[in-house]
């Protein structure tokens, strides 16, 4: 499948693709941490006919409905063609109880946690404020010395 990813500035991203149908289907996923599931119009497909707010709870619920799995395998399956950037579930067991912010991965690895998986539901795009709990599995992407890094940080090790 091919996602196209737009940005909206000062909002967010769009990442939607055609389905069977020629209709589009979609996720606005916005700054504030909130996402919209979108659909577009038959004779459309660059209006909108249906979208419906979720919070990152109800998204997350959604994404584990539809296949948690399935996220890091695509995500893999999209980076296995940009050298150099890789995707790796790592577990988080010295950060339980504490927020992603705590981890300062990002600055610290160049490393980007896009999703966590608690108990087969994913949590896409986890904000600063995200809790982990024991268990977490981070979804990371990054080079291969910042995913090293990002694990040693995230295991305590």
């Amino acid at each position: 499948m091919n996602v196209e990813v737009t940005p909206l500035p000062g909002i967010g991203v769009r990442q939607d693709f055609s389905i069977r149908s020629g209709r589009r289907i979609g996720v606005i996923s916005y700054r504030d941490g909130k996402f919209e599931l979108i659909l577009s119009k038959q004779d459309d497909p660059d209006a909108t006919a249906a979208s419906i707010p979720l919070a990152p709870e109800e998204a997350g619920t959604l994404a584990g409905l539809l296949g948690a799995p399935q996220l890091v395998s695509h995500l893999d399956k999209q980076h296995r063609d940009i050298a150099g950037i890789s995707t790796r579930q790592l577990p988080v067991t010295a950060f339980a109880g504490r927020t992603l912010g705590d981890t300062a991965l990002r600055t610290r690895t160049g490393a980007s946690v896009v999703a966590v998986v608690r108990a087969g539901n994913a949590h896409p795009s986890p904000g600063p404020d995200f809790l982990f709990e024991n268990g977490d599995l981070a979804v990371v992407v990054g080079t291969a010395d910042g995913l090293d890094t990002a694990a040693d940080i995230l295991t305590g090790g």
